[in-house]
């Protein structure tokens, strides 16, 4: 037994059967280490004549000292005559659908959920998961306690949004702001697989048992074939051009959309340190697909060069009320934008469908479009990017310069942001 390091316990080895590793220097507070290798922090006290172990939190996303501090929080608690692990039992059994989302996003806030590769969520992924769970998840499901949760009622739940029980638009707390709250297959789908994820957190957690969303068939997304047309493509340039009292963060975001086809969460967490003009492209450290570099062509390059750099953010599109955040009212933004152009039914995957049938007009292959918008099934970029970088950076740098044309009729001159007053 001696003093829980972190060099100790990444050196404890994996064996058959789990075992404990104690602390020296605080009695009770310990490591367990499974046969997969996991290592778990615990508490272990007696309560009356039985021996309880309270769990902390995994090694890794948990640091030994902070497990460390947990565990005297939770030994003080039973100096003082209390039984931590059965207040827990007990708040598990009031624990409502909606307390848990938010303890899931509390945890994910500290780094604690992994996403793809074993790395915690980008925090632009977690708002645009935050918004579904608002909106779709918490509505439906929010007061029912987690412990009664059944698979027919996600199933229900699935049901409700594919028919639009949720789709709403709504006012939120920005100024002018609005939320354009849709329903159908492909938001049940994605409600469903939020809803699983968080279900998982808690199985692993010890709140639930099992997973009551693993499983369930989800709706068949049919090809979402919405795509703009070159007057409305004109339309949206106009109302961009005329786009007065619309914050510049907003302007700039949907022309980022417009230009590069990229995801939600890729335009809204897009970091300078990412732009690499030199290479003509974008180097994403963390997309949906994981690492990806990305090219992109001259126009978006000459609207970055429009774009106010604040000293201190590191984001392309920062908050306008955070001193480090990201703009993230962006999908408002386009909501407003469209409308003012008269053009109903655009989302940010209208337009990111809208640059691959550009693409597509131009007479580029499946796979090439595919590199150009990050599919892990054409990321060709990671694989083959000495030998194909200049004909997939020729090629987002004719799609942008058409999508450029037709916005606005020019060649290539982009059309100015307004300047910050």
């Amino acid at each position: 037994m001696s003093k829980l390091t972190k060099r100790l316990i990444d050196g404890l080895e994996v064996r058959e059967k789990d075992y404990f590793e104690w602390d020296d220097d605080l009695p009770g507070f310990g490591v367990r280490v499974w046969p997969s290798g996991r290592k778990t922090y615990v508490a272990q006290y007696r309560a009356g004549k039985q021996t309880r172990r309270f769990k902390i939190g995994i090694h890794g996303p948990l640091t030994v000292e902070e497990a460390r501090k947990e565990a005297k929080a939770v030994l003080g608690d039973v100096a003082r005559g209390e039984d931590p692990q059965m207040d827990r039992a007990t708040r598990r059994k009031s624990l409502t659908v909606k307390d848990l989302c938010e303890t899931y996003f509390e945890a994910a806030d500290k780094g604690l959920i992994l996403g793809k590769r074993g790395k915690p969520k980008k925090a632009s992924t977690l708002y645009v998961d935050q918004g579904r769970a608002k909106r779709h998840i918490i509505p439906l499901l929010g007061s029912k306690l987690v412990q009664d949760l059944a698979t027919a009622d996600v199933v229900k739940m699935m049901r409700d949004i594919t028919t639009g029980k949720t789709a709403a638009s709504e006012k939120t707390e920005k100024l002018r702001g609005r939320a354009i709250v849709e329903g159908g297959a492909g938001t049940a789908s994605q409600a469903v697989t939020l809803l699983s994820a968080i279900l998982s957190y808690a199985a692993s957690e010890g709140i639930v048992q099992h997973n009551v969303a693993r499983g369930i068939k989800k709706p068949a997304v049919g090809k979402r074939s919405r795509r703009l047309s070159a007057d409305e493509y004109r339309a949206i340039g106009k109302a961009l051009a005329e786009a007065e009292g619309e914050i510049w963060q907003g302007i700039a975001g949907m022309k980022l959309f417009l230009l590069t086809g990229f995801r939600l969460s890729e335009i809204a967490g897009l970091m300078w340190s990412e732009v690499d003009e030199a290479g003509s492209c974008f180097r994403l450290d963390d997309s949906k697909e994981g690492a990806s570099v990305r090219p992109v062509g001259r126009p978006v390059f000459e609207l970055l060069a429009t774009v106010p750099r604040i000293a201190g953010n590191p984001y392309v599109l920062p908050g306008p009320r955070s001193d480090g955040g990201y703009y993230t009212s962006l999908d408002e933004a386009i909501g407003r934008i469209t409308a003012k152009a008269g053009i109903e039914g655009v989302t940010s995957h209208t337009l990111r469908h809208s640059y691959a049938s550009v693409a597509g007009d131009l007479g580029y292959t499946e796979i090439t479009i595919a590199a150009l918008l990050g599919h892990a099934a054409g990321n060709v970029t990671q694989r083959y990017i000495h030998h194909l970088d200049s004909v997939l950076i020729a090629a987002a740098n004719k799609v942008s310069g058409e999508v450029h044309r037709m916005m606005t009729g020019e060649g290539g001159k982009v059309i100015e942001l307004p300047r910050r007053a």
